[in-house]
């Protein structure tokens, strides 16, 4: 290229402008047309900055000047031009991507923006590889200017290059990525969820949340940041896949964020035996969104309505017995035969663990201390053996073990065949020996 350079850019002869016109009257017009490319060439090295600016706007401008004027052209208005002149090369945009000058740089992104759906035909050719190498230098462009301008181009962009709206969307600055990460269509599910796991701010949380589309891993990604207002943001997005796993797990923490607990009830994705579950610690108001759901039958209405009266019933009785301890409160629904398993869930819905605790200690004929010890080991097999013992069943005893004795998800027990407990006799035996009940 420098000596391509060289040879276009060389020297002029000596010879005199009057034997240069004589000569060129006796040329072909082939020649001519050689003599018109020389003028320019010397216009492109030392002419004025009207006629270079000219020359550089010129559609007509041969390649090979356009890049000569890029890369050495003095003035940053006549580089503007060339980077927005459509006949210049694109494996130029290398250079003005580096450009000293800011505009220089917003023209060549704007041209790149424009360009984008006629290159997405062949994204395989060199050309496109041209346009997204000098995209990306751009989305890490140190101006802030260039990378938000980048990004609101490109932020709804249906051939947006995806390796550069993933920069765009990984930049820390929140007036860049926001709207890469709120818009942006290109933008993959495993992109979205690194960002989620590294890129935790509220803001960005938010942002994906608020999505047109979003996708039953990046909605499971979105929980996990127990970012409370996106959340929220997500069970109200119509757009939104969740899971079943998924709603469990915001069925779970809807105990902690009452937030999440209305927009809950509201979503499509909730299956009306996870609505039952809602509705054993829900507020009335929720329940009253629950009954209104006209894609749950009336049983499964009825059956929220009876779950909700009898969690507001044994609140009544414990707001009779506030003075008793727990203790008393279980001795007194045992002796009126009435500790039910459906109470111990009433319990757990009203967050009452002494009650919980005491029931246990009762039914399994045990110390509460060793109840209590059981569930700050936080591990699952204990927690079921003492069910066990207790005679409850496996799907309290998985309830007890998310919602008492906090244990990992990953670590979970999860009943057999959808209700028989996953341990044989002989283990749950051993289970309560390690933890000295008998």
């Amino acid at each position: 290229m420098i000596s391509l350079f060289k040879k276009l850019f060389g020297r002029k002869g000596s010879a005199s402008s009057s034997e240069a016109n004589a000569e060129k009257a006796r040329m072909p017009d082939s020649v001519q047309k050689i003599e018109t490319y020389a003028q320019a060439r010397d216009v492109a090295r030392s002419g004025s900055k009207e006629s270079r600016l000219d020359l550089a706007s010129n559609e007509g401008t041969h390649k090979e000047i356009l890049y000569y004027m890029a890369e050495h052209d003095p003035d940053p208005a006549v580089r503007r031009a060339v980077a927005s002149n459509v006949s210049t090369p694109l494996h130029v945009s290398a250079v003005l991507a580096k450009d000293s000058d800011i505009d220089v740089r917003l023209a060549l992104g704007e041209r790149l923006c424009a360009l984008l759906p006629d290159l997405n035909e062949d994204e395989t050719s060199q050309i496109y590889a041209y346009a997204v190498q000098a995209l990306a230098t751009l989305a890490l462009d140190e101006v802030i200017k260039i990378r938000k301008a980048l990004a609101s181009a490109l932020k709804d962009h249906a051939h947006a290059p995806p390796k550069v709206a993933g920069q765009l969307a990984r930049d820390i600055e929140r007036e860049v990525s926001e709207p890469i990460l709120r818009f942006c269509t290109v933008l993959s599910d495993q992109d979205l969820i690194d960002i989620l796991k590294k890129h935790p701010q509220s803001w960005a949380v938010q942002a994906i949340a608020s999505r047109e589309t979003v996708s039953e891993p990046v909605s499971e990604a979105v929980i996990d940041t127990d970012d409370v207002e996106s959340g929220k943001m997500l069970l109200k997005n119509e757009g939104a896949q969740i899971s079943h796993q998924t709603i469990e797990a915001i069925i779970e923490k809807s105990r902690d964020y009452e937030d999440w607990q209305a927009p809950l009830a509201l979503n499509k994705n909730l299956p009306s035996d996870m609505a039952r579950e809602l509705a054993e610690f829900a507020g009335e108001s929720v329940r009253e969104l629950l009954e209104q759901r006209v894609d749950f039958d009336d049983d499964v209405k009825v059956s929220i309505i009876r779950t909700f009266k009898r969690r507001l019933n044994f609140a009544d009785e414990g707001a009779r017995d506030k003075d008793a301890d727990a203790a008393t409160r279980v001795k007194r629904f045992a002796d009126e035969e009435n500790l039910t398993e459906e109470v111990i869930i009433d319990a757990l819905g009203m967050r009452d663990n002494a009650f919980v605790f005491a029931a246990l200690a009762h039914l399994a004929k045990t110390p509460e201390d060793s109840v209590r010890r059981v569930f700050s080991l936080h591990t699952a097999k204990p927690i079921v053996a003492l069910c066990w013992k207790a005679g409850l069943s496996m799907r309290l005893a998985l309830q007890l073990q998310k919602e008492v004795g906090h244990v990992q998800p990953k670590e979970l027990l999860y009943p057999r065949e959808g209700e028989s407990y996953p341990l044989d006799e002989e283990a749950l035996l051993w289970q309560l020996d390690f933890v000295g009940i008998k």
